[in-house]
């Protein structure tokens, strides 16, 4: 029973912890504080590097937005040129917006059935391919996503004027033509464009006509992608940052001439005007070919036929 009682003492006389203990010195204990304090700051600062790099993705894309895609969208605003891109990533799959951002004119040239109805229903214009890396498609796409969950906000587009500045159309037509030149420097439109109402041959070929620009773009879509310029072969020259941007008077003047083109017919007698100028031509390209080569036929024919004689020798008479 005595041996017992030896460990079976009051709670008052039960011996303290030395602060020597090991277990219990100030030093360990610190250490281990410090210790779950870093690591605490290593989950959330693992935690905000994770939300803030979609952030920083979706910013580049915001960037992106605003230097290409306004011309033609909005993101809440209703449809424009194209349509609003509101709720984008919850009306089509990530992958699609993906691979139609990168390359809207391969998928529209497979005949995807999303890419066909869009360009039906937006009067047949077709997005234009952008020639965007890989990373700024992403960067596109992750900005869309953050606005569609409500991680960050519609763009703030300032608001268009409530009358869009009246151009002079003679202006415009000589801007167009070449007659006049553009303030910053830059080739006329006709280069590249044909219009009606400039004559026979209206223009050069190599972008499209725009003879009925203004009635599918409307002018408000035209003072916008005349102001934002997104087409990549025409931006990098007649864009904002561009090496000749276009000035708001000239852009005015131009869209007062695509206006007035859009509602003149081209000269009724133009295709005929056309195909006389192409017989016409062929004509003369047949007298000076007969002229020319009349001469050296027979040169060459006459030393082939002499030949052709002394090698078969003098014809014996009969």
């Amino acid at each position: 029973m005595k041996r017992v009682a030896e460990y079976c003492l009051p709670a008052g006389n039960m011996p303290m912890p030395s602060i020597s203990d090991s277990r219990f010195s100030f030093h360990t204990v610190g250490v281990k504080l410090l210790a779950l304090l870093l690591a605490t700051l290593l989950v959330v600062g693992m935690a905000q590097l994770a939300r803030a790099a979609p952030l920083a993705q979706a910013g580049e894309g915001e960037t992106l937005f605003k230097e290409k895609c306004v011309g033609c969208h909005t993101i809440g605003e209703g449809d424009k040129v194209g349509p609003d891109l509101q709720g984008v990533t919850t009306r089509q799959d990530r992958d699609w917006l993906l691979r139609w951002i990168g390359a809207p004119d391969q998928m529209l040239a497979t005949g995807d059935p999303i890419a066909t109805q869009l360009f039906e229903q937006y009067k047949q214009i077709a997005m234009p391919n952008l020639g965007l890396r890989q990373a700024q498609v992403e960067s596109l796409v992750a900005y869309f996503e953050a606005i569609d969950a409500g991680t960050i906000a519609p763009p703030v587009i300032e608001p268009a004027a409530a009358t869009l500045p009246q151009g002079d159309a003679t202006s415009g037509r000589e801007l167009f033509t070449g007659a006049a030149r553009f303030q910053n420097g830059g080739p006329p439109c006709m280069g590249c464009h044909s219009i009606g109402g400039i004559g026979a041959l209206g223009g050069g070929a190599l972008g499209p006509d725009l003879t009925p620009a203004f009635d599918k773009f409307g002018d408000a879509g035209l003072a916008s992608l005349l102001s934002t310029i997104p087409l990549p072969t025409m931006n990098p020259i007649f864009g904002p940052q561009g090496l000749s941007p276009l000035t708001p008077e000239e852009q005015a003047n131009l869209r007062a001439f695509l206006q007035q083109a859009a509602v003149a017919e081209r000269p009724t007698d133009a295709i005929v005007q056309l195909t006389l100028l192409a017989v016409g031509g062929m004509v003369v390209l047949l007298v000076l070919a007969q002229i020319f080569w009349r001469r050296r036929l027979t040169a060459v024919r006459q030393p082939l036929v002499g030949r052709a004689r002394l090698a078969s020798g003098p014809i014996s008479k009969t």
